[in-house]
């Protein structure tokens, strides 16, 4: 039997950088994945998928290249999709490096191989026992599919079989308009492909505020990709000439989507079928594992961060409750605030946000203030050719701020300086007093401190 302080379930940012952390605070380690260091993230989510955004990005520059006075004399160009996907793999390639010389740290035993509870403290992998007084489940998530009919079709795919996909599709049709959904109509619509979203509800990113999403697909739409909301997807078939078409309701009436290739982007399911969690007394449902604020389980010393746990579906928020779960074990209090934490979405226009939306706050009841501020009154924003773009700011009755979100350039970075402002429980009126850098986008926020 193979003895540690603490076992780690998955090397994705929750499992390794809560690795490295648990080492930091004296603790021995051992950290089991199945498959790639790394995890969801780095190899099959958020690194690679910004990565196109960054080709998509060059792509939309070139094509508006005439309104910088360059000129190109070829009006056309290609996207190498071959190039683009050998990029994206040196790129995670590099940082899969990284990963495993940090896990090759001493402290840490990294275990290749899957890991599957037999009792509430031991795990088996690779035919061996390991036991830790304290073991924390970092598994992730995989990628949910529709149970429609056609769903298996070739042809229908996920996120993972899109982001090595050797060549831009003619037309894609993507089945929801979430974070992954949008990102990727964002970066196909600059590949130069014909893009439709249907979407269930009656707008996109419904955890954003609404009044900024709606302007997003605006500006989507206005780049020619094609929105059907309130469109509930009834089947997919196969047309001639190895096509696909989506069939769906809207509003009661009956229309259909053809394109090349089908993406399913409707949300990730935690990775609780492979654990072995039925050899345990752990409760968990489809939704996740059930913890507390400490990422504890039912089962003391037994924890699930990230994904898998269902509360923030997040890789920074997964390495934050890493970090809340090691300090539980070791007696460290403790002030991460997991109800300010800003997200970004990759589109083009970039979204930024954190904490509550005006639509939130409207539902709490909450006495509040919105105010907006707009790129085009930016002076950075006219030089880089960045207007369109607006800054929501909602403040309580005492001026301290509840929540921020925005879209337009640098919206992440935004976004990132009012949660540090939110964390300390500023005001408007210490904003007011941050001394910004001039010309910048984030001035927009300063000067909506002034507003009354």
């Amino acid at each position: 039997m193979n003895k540690f302080d603490v076992l780690i379930i998955g090397s994705g940012p929750g499992g390794y950088r809560t690795a490295e952390y648990a080492v930091r605070k004296g603790l021995q380690v051992a950290v089991f994945e199945k498959d790639q260091p790394g995890g969801t993230c780095l190899n099959s989510g958020c690194i690679p998928t910004k990565t196109l955004c960054k080709h998509a990005e060059v792509a939309d520059t070139v094509r508006d290249a005439q309104q910088y006075g360059v000129t190109i004399k070829d009006a056309t160009f290609d996207i190498d999709m071959q190039a683009v996907i050998a990029r994206k793999e040196e790129v995670t390639e590099k940082l899969r490096q990284g990963v495993e010389q940090l896990m090759s740290m001493p402290g840490i035993t990294f275990v290749r191989g899957e890991a599957r509870f037999t009792a509430n403290k031991t795990l088996v992998a690779n035919g061996e026992e390991y036991t830790a007084d304290n073991i924390i489940i970092a598994s992730g998530s995989s990628a949910k599919v529709l149970p429609v009919e056609g769903a298996q079709l070739k042809g229908v795919i996920t996120s993972t079989e899109l982001l090595c996909l050797d060549h831009v599709p003619r037309s894609l049709c993507i089945i929801g308009a979430g974070v992954i959904g949008m990102e990727f109509a964002s970066i196909y619509r600059s590949f130069g492909c014909e893009v439709t979203v249907v979407e269930f509800l009656k707008e996109c990113l419904p955890a954003l505020d609404s009044d900024i999403a709606k302007r997003l697909r605006k500006q989507l739409e206005q780049r020619g990709v094609i929105f059907a909301l309130q469109s509930g997807v009834i089947k997919i078939e196969q047309t001639e000439g190895d096509g696909l078409r989506v069939h769906y309701q809207k509003k009661g009436k009956d229309a259909f989507a053809d394109a090349e290739l089908v993406l399913m982007a409707t949300g990730r399911a935690a990775n609780v079928d492979a654990l072995g969690l039925e050899n345990t007394d752990i409760s968990y449902t489809k939704a996740g594992i059930t913890t507390d604020d400490n990422m504890q389980t039912n089962v003391p010393g037994v924890y699930a961060i990230g994904d898998v746990n269902g509360k923030q579906m997040l890789a920074h928020a997964a390495t934050f409750q890493g970090f809340r779960a090691v300090n539980h074990i070791v007696g460290h209090t403790d002030r991460i605030l997991f109800n300010i934490v800003p997200a970004a979405i990759f589109t083009h226009p970039e979204v930024g946000s954190v904490g509550l939306s005006e639509d939130q706050c409207k539902e709490q009841g909450l006495t509040y203030k919105c105010r907006k501020g707009y790129y085009r009154s930016n002076g950075k924003a006219h030089a880089g050719n960045a207007t369109e773009g607006m800054i929501k700011l909602m403040t309580d009755e005492q001026d301290r701020i509840l929540g921020c979100h925005l879209y337009g350039e640098n919206a992440a970075f935004i976004a990132q300086e009012v949660a540090v402002l939110m964390n300390f429980g500023a005001t408007l009126a210490q904003l007011g007093e941050i001394v910004h850098t001039h010309p910048t986008l984030s001035e927009i926020l300063q000067d909506m401190a002034f507003m009354p």
